[in-house]
This record gives structure tokens, C-alpha cells and sequence, in this order.
């Protein structure tokens, strides 16, 4: 074997050199190429599957809006629609679909039953989601995660912020408290319920009710036994419809008031017009924020209704993945670093989060519905 030490061949160099280049240039262009895909984790079946069509109308009208423009740094995001059914049973494998699609991002569950034992997933297959509804607390106390984020208040800002508003605006003499036992309604009217003994409120009741059931008079019956002129109720529209409905027939009058998941437009069509007077809290109308007019436009133009509870929320849960991916690149772990520290201008205004994903500031009103279920900001 010879031990002499070969020739330098300067073009055979020259054209390895070449060939690595074109090679590394191929890769580059794949990767610029390759779409960001977006999983969607929503209601799409079910009795609360509106929620979910106002969340899939807000981000596809922002991917179609980002995409047009170039998509992100080039690369078009592609979405990925899957059903959660609102139904904690299908949390974890909706968050599964997720990992098998290859997505490292999604805008996740409006509904705080299905986030909260989904959110463990996102966390320990490091996938960033952002929930533009799920409000319980326990969605980001629970474990403190560094991969999931909100783009809506919590319900110890919503609840609070309510029972203020009864105490100051509606002074009402006897106050019931109702929920329906679930994690979004009895988070929510704990923390109405919480607030208002705090205030030394006269509370007459503070109960819960079965979700699904069809004949609430029972419940109706107690309310008017207890003198209740105020009833708070924490959960879903088709429950505080039968509510409504059946509390006027049976001659209840009081004030009714409920969150912003109960804000959906079928609740007129099982309360009727028992939907007269109700209030409800939700987030501020983003749609007049004078800087939202090219967004209207692009609900306009894909035929889309931009006015409902979770729609800018879920727009603006895409600008924060596809600004934070232009700033860092697609690594989910750069991407969350950069979401915890960073500012964004978003459909709902300017978005921070702290340490657990929670938004620093999230502004509340409160909305008059009418017979017809339209709605007027009081608050």
C-alpha cells in the first residue's frame, strides 16, 4: 500500500464544492417552499360546534390574509382542521391528530374542558398552541406550561369583572349564582360567586344544574321561592336558553346575566324572546378598533362574519405564531421563548404574556341582547 500522500486536485475540489453548494441551495429552497402547517382543534360537531366556526373563521380569514401577502418569510401556512367536539373524551386524541399531521403549532380548543387535559400534550411534545376561548384557569395554573397560550381573558378577570358590574350598574337585593357543573361554567360562576361574597352581596343561592337535562323547573321554582331579582349563570347557550325560556313562562322576572360562552346567535332560537335584557360579558368589540378595517374587508371579501365572541381572538392567535415565526424560525422552542417575551400588534390590540402564557391585560364589556339577539354594548 502506498503511503505517498495524494495530489491536490484544485477543480475536483472546485467541483465537490460546487455540488455540495447546489445541493445545500436545494435544501434551502424545500425549506422555503415547505408550508407551515397550522392545526385548527376545534368544535366542529356537537351542540357547541359554533364556537368552533367562529374560531375556524377568524384563523382561516388570517392564514388566506397572510398567505396572499407572501405567507410567512415565503412559506405559505397550511390548515389543519380537526374535531375536538368540545367533548374532554376526544382532548387528548384531537391533541394527538396534531403531533400525526406533523404540525408544530396550533390554535387550540375553545372549550376549557377539552384544554385542560390537552394542553399536557402540547407541552410534552413541545408544540405551541394558542386558545382563543378556553378561560378556566386551571388551563395554565395546572401544570404552568411554557408551550400554550391564550389570546382571550381568564375567568377570574371575567367573573370578577361581572359581579362588579352587577353590583355597581344593576344593584340588584338578591342574587342566585347557577352553573352547570363543568369546567368552563363552574370556573367561571365561582369566580362571579367568589367576588360578590367578598363584596358582602346577598347571595340566596349558589347551585348547579344538569347540562343536557330539558325541564328546569325545578331549579326556576327555588329561584322564586328565594326572591331572586339577580341570576348569574356559568355555562353554555343551550342550557341558559331552556333557562330563560322557561324562567319567563313560569313568571320569574328576574335580571338574567352569563359569560361569553353563552353568547352564541342559536340562543334566540331556543330562548325566543326571553333573550330581551339578558347581559352577557364578552371581550371588547375588537371590530371597531379603527385598525381592524383591512381585516373587516377580508371577512367581507371571504364571506365571513367577523362580529362574535372568538373570531378576532382566533385572528389574532395566528398573527402571534406567524409574527413569532418570521422573527425566529419554526423551532417551537425558539417560538414560545419569543411569544413570552415579545409584544404583538393584534386584531384584539396589543398582546403580552406572562411567565404561564396568560395574557398580561384583556379588556371585558358588557352586552345587552334584545328579542331578536342583537346585542349593545352597555359596558
Amino acid at each position: 500500500m502506498s503511503t505517498r500522500t495524494p495530489a491536490f486536485r484544485p477543480f475536483a475540489a472546485l467541483a465537490g464544492a460546487c455540488a455540495l453548494a447546489v445541493s445545500l441551495g436545494a435544501a434551502s429552497a424545500a425549506w422555503a417552499s415547505e408550508p407551515i402547517k397550522l392545526g385548527i382543534v376545534q368544535p366542529m360537531t356537537g351542540p357547541n360546534k359554533q364556537y368552533g366556526e367562529q374560531i375556524v373563521a377568524g384563523a382561516m380569514t388570517a392564514i388566506e390574509t397572510i398567505n396572499a401577502a407572501g405567507g410567512v418569510k415565503g412559506r405559505k401556512i397550511e390548515p389543519i382542521l380537526i374535531d375536538d367536539g368540545c367533548e374532554p373524551k376526544q382532548a387528548v386524541p384531537a391533541a394527538n391528530q396534531v403531533i400525526k399531521s406533523g404540525a408544530k403549532f396550533a390554535v387550540a380548543h375553545a372549550c376549557s374542558g377539552t384544554a385542560v387535559p390537552a394542553v399536557n400534550v402540547y407541552e410534552e411534545e413541545r408544540i405551541v398552541g394558542i386558545t382563543p376561548g378556553a378561560t378556566s384557569p386551571l388551563v395554565t395554573d395546572t401544570i404552568k406550561p411554557h408551550f400554550f397560550f391564550r389570546t382571550g381573558g381568564r375567568d377570574d378577570q371575567q367573573g370578577p369583572f361581572a359581579a362588579r358590574y352587577m353590583l355597581t350598574a344593576i344593584k340588584p337585593g338578591k342574587i342566585a349564582v347557577l352553573h352547570d357543573k363543568q369546567t368552563y361554567g363552574f370556573g367561571v360562576a365561582n369566580e362571579v360567586h367568589k367576588t360578590l361574597k367578598e363584596q358582602g352581596a346577598n347571595i340566596v343561592m349558589f347551585e348547579s344544574i344538569n347540562a343536557g337535562d330539558n325541564d328546569y323547573s325545578a331549579v326556576i321554582t327555588k329561584l322564586k321561592a328565594q326572591g331572586a331579582d339577580m341570576v348569574y349563570y356559568g355555562g353554555y347557550h343551550a342550557e341558559l336558553g331552556l333557562l330563560l325560556r322557561q324562567a319567563r313562562e313560569q313568571g320569574l322576572q328576574a335580571q338574567f346575566m352569563a359569560p361569553d360562552g353563552a353568547a352564541n346567535p342559536d340562543l334566540v332560537a331556543i330562548a325566543g324572546h326571553a333573550t330581551d335584557g339578558l347581559l352577557v360579558t364578552m371581550g371588547a368589540d375588537f371590530t371597531k378598533r379603527p385598525e381592524n378595517a383591512q381585516i373587516l374587508a377580508a371577512f367581507q371579501k371571504a364571506g365571513r362574519e367577523p362580529e362574535g365572541t372568538f373570531q378576532l381572538p382566533a385572528y389574532a392567535a395566528v398573527e402571534v405564531i406567524a409574527q413569532s415565526i418570521a422573527a425566529v424560525g419554526d423551532d417551537p422552542v425558539k417560538v414560545a421563548d419569543h411569544m413570552h417575551s415579545s409584544r404583538f400588534d393584534t386584531a384584539v390590540g396589543a398582546v403580552e404574556y406572562d411567565a404561564k402564557g396568560d395574557l398580561k391585560t384583556f379588556e371585558f364589556a358588557v352586552y345587552r341582547w334584545d328579542a331578536q339577539g342583537r346585542r349593545q354594548q352597555v359596558q
